[in-house]
């Protein structure tokens, strides 16, 4: 597993890349996932859906300048999480506001199933986790 904050360059060099992004659950953290999809990586999002925001409702706090970005590369789900945010006055997550223990099984859950994905005869699983 490969532990990253930056995937451009790396993932030029690696595009079989299985990319699992974590990010703020507000809207800049969106897009920042869209604009990483912009640029033709394939990128899963984890804890940044509306079940994580209601299992955390009491940890989230306004986000002061929301983004308005255009975000055309977002799943019909993130979509609607990003809707749900705007609708509760620009909620946002901070991913350090998650306990950290939720965190990190949720993260190693999705790598272990980014690495049985690619895992195959002769090659070696990558697994990029951006922040």
């Amino acid at each position: 597993m490969l532990l990253i904050s930056s995937s451009r360059d790396f993932y030029a060099s690696s595009p079989t890349a299985q990319v699992i992004y974590w990010g703020d659950l507000d809207s800049h953290g969106f897009a920042i996932l869209n604009r990483l999809r912009s640029h033709g990586v394939t990128a899963r999002s984890v804890l940044m859906d509306i079940q994580t925001l209601d299992a955390y409702a009491d940890l989230c706090v306004m986000e002061p300048v929301p983004s308005t970005a255009r975000l055309v590369y977002l799943t019909a789900a993130e979509l609607e999480t990003l809707q749900v945010l705007a609708e509760r006055g620009n909620t946002r997550l901070e991913q350090e506001r998650i306990p950290w223990e939720r965190a990190v099984a949720t993260l190693s859950r999705a790598a272990g199933s980014a690495e049985r994905t690619v895992a195959g005869p002769g090659n070696t699983p990558e697994t990029q986790l951006l922040e």
